[in-house]
């Protein structure tokens, strides 16, 4: 399934931050990561637009790292570079051409991020 994603409508990232923040808040572990996949720039056919969503987003990140976890964004959009390292950081996210290289690429990321 995961080499038939495609890109498409809406992507309310902070939301899912948020909710995976907490739920990831109440585990012991001493490491957390939080990996996010997304197809594209958070956005929706409303007002989570724009600005709006990448700030939302971008907040959502930083309450995240608060609560201290390690979050990490894996996208297959493009134009992945103009926003993300806004959102995440410059290492904070990366960026996979096909949706075939993305298991090899979480097993690398997931090995960098926990060592």
């Amino acid at each position: 399934r995961v080499g038939a994603v495609k890109p498409g409508y809406y992507t309310r990232m902070g939301a899912a931050i948020r909710a995976a923040t907490l739920a990831l808040a109440q585990r012991p572990e001493r490491q957390r990561l939080l990996m996010i996949l997304t197809d594209g720039k958070p956005n929706d056919l409303d007002q989570y637009e724009g600005r709006w969503g990448l700030e939302d987003t971008r907040h959502a990140v930083m309450a995240a790292r608060e609560s201290g976890l390690l979050p990490f964004c894996l996208s297959i959009d493009a134009a992945a570079h103009v926003y993300l390292p806004h959102l995440f950081g410059v290492r904070g996210w990366a960026q996979v051409q096909r949706p075939a290289e993305l298991p090899a690429r979480l097993a690398t990321v997931y090995a960098q991020l926990t060592r």
